[in-house]
């Protein structure tokens, strides 16, 4: 098979790879269909180190990093002066102590303490979400999440989850060879509705086509010999203008077409994911909801009964309408979290302030998002908001601490009563204290999210 990695390495070309050879998490198969053994599991360690590549290191500097950047240069302008002042002061006063004042003054007031206090508390808070199966690109991803106002959804895979999902075939049967070439299709394709009807459709052999192709947003072309499938959309799998067979209520559907004949089509009736509709609720007391599903709208009565009032739903939305919709609203200066699941998300996921996939298996994910949310604690997103809330008040509350820790050591400094020896026990303290307090703050915060969920 062919690998394409320019995503995670930048070369476009892609890399031959044959039986036996070993693969990487972060490359995508061109065509074809292969076997993989999974030898080591998705940690946040690799994760990030895979984000860490410069393919993806499009971000600047966090707005804490660059507050505490220019705290500490403003920092140390005002202690040389102090300490200058002080020094001019005691030398026309007292002599004797003006060495030590100087001394004094340069150990005590030292801004490692402020320097810690961003990196210590969002490094915490990144473990706790990976402890939670919330796997994030990079803190800087943390303090995003904490002033966002707009979260917008996708539905299949998203809000509904594959397992559970009801299944139903109307139309033409068909035949053994076109089951089997139809398996072989949809085991290449990492789209929640292909994964739930290749689950359905396993016991039934598979035939490998010689072509796949991926139609994003639409559906699969496959072909193996002589023999033709489509599957996807009723648009994309067929040119006849007639109109589209009625579906049941709350539906979704996914239709066939063999060797340029509509066979027919699978009903998916989607089961929504557990304490989905108290999740919008606590979301929508401070953030705007939005549903931006490429499915019709078959579920629109059933999603209005579970969202809360007022919430925005869009469907038939193809890749780049979702990704338009989402520049539009950073137009009008919201802060958007995108949480989708599959390909056709990518681009909204991209453009997105935070852009969060869904996954049923973490193994499988869209490298254009920020974070993996492993599907079984999609529950715990608005706790996880809050922990983001929090570490932002933790931080402003460290450097409150550390700079009145530099007042209170600096008073004590120029007034010649603090010896440079007490100053280089006490100085370390403030840096101490500060990842003491970060430290314990933090696990409070992640301990209530784990108390909430009944861990």
């Amino acid at each position: 098979t062919w690998i394409d990695c320019s995503f995670v390495t930048g070369e476009a070309e892609p890399v031959g790879k044959r039986s036996g050879d070993t693969l990487y998490a972060g490359g995508r198969q061109k065509g074809g269909v292969i076997e993989l053994v999974v030898i080591k599991p998705v940690a946040q360690s690799y994760l990030t180190q895979l984000w860490s590549n410069e393919a993806f290191d499009t971000s600047g500097k966090s707005s804490f990093q660059t507050l505490t950047d220019a705290i500490s240069k403003k920092f140390t302008i005002g202690v040389l002066t102090i300490a200058t002042l002080a020094t001019v002061f005691w030398l026309w006063y007292d002599p004797s102590k003006a060495l030590n004042v100087f001394t004094a003054v340069l150990i005590i007031a030292c801004p490692c303490a402020i320097a810690l206090a961003a990196p210590f508390t969002l490094g915490n808070i990144l473990r706790i979400f990976g402890r939670n199966r919330l796997y994030l690109k990079d803190t800087g991803v943390i303090e995003k999440m904490a002033k966002v106002d707009t979260v917008v959804f996708d539905k299949t895979g998203t809000l509904t989850q594959q397992q559970n999902t009801q299944i139903s075939y109307q139309g033409v049967p068909l035949t053994t060879e076109e089951i089997m070439l139809l398996n072989g299709t949809l085991r290449a394709s990492n789209h929640p509705l292909s994964r739930s009807l290749y689950a359905l459709l396993a016991n039934n052999g598979i035939q490998t086509p010689d072509e796949v192709v991926e139609n994003t947003g639409q559906g699969l072309t496959a072909s193996e010999g002589d023999n033709q499938l489509k599957i996807g959309t009723y648009d994309f799998v067929t040119s006849s203008k007639a109109e589209q067979p009625e579906v049941g209520i709350n539906a979704t559907t996914v239709h066939i077409d063999s060797n340029n004949t509509y066979k027919g089509f699978f009903e998916f009736k989607h089961t929504y994911r557990t304490g989905l509709s108290p999740l919008l609720d606590l979301l929508s007391k401070d953030k705007d909801l939005v549903i931006l599903s490429g499915d019709n709208d078959g579920e629109r009565a059933t999603l209005s009964a579970l969202l809360p009032e007022g919430t925005e739903m869009h469907f038939n939305q193809k890749p780049e309408e979702k990704l338009e919709f989402i520049k539009a609203l950073q137009a009008n200066d919201h802060k958007v979290m995108m949480i989708g699941d599959g390909l056709n998300d990518s681009g909204a996921l991209a453009q997105s302030d935070v852009g969060i996939a869904v996954s049923e298996n973490i193994n499988v994910f869209s490298p254009a998002c920020d974070g993996i949310l492993d599907a079984t604690n999609f529950k715990d997103l608005a706790g996880f908001f809050r922990i983001s809330d929090k570490g932002m008040s933790i931080i402003r509350w460290s450097f409150v601490l550390s700079l009145l820790y530099n007042v209170v050591g600096l008073s004590f400094a120029v007034s010649g009563v603090l010896t440079p020896v007490v100053a280089a026990i006490l100085m370390p303290l403030s840096s101490i204290s500060i990842v003491v307090f970060t430290t314990i703050m933090t696990q409070i915060t992640g301990r209530r999210l784990a108390d909430k969920r009944g861990d």
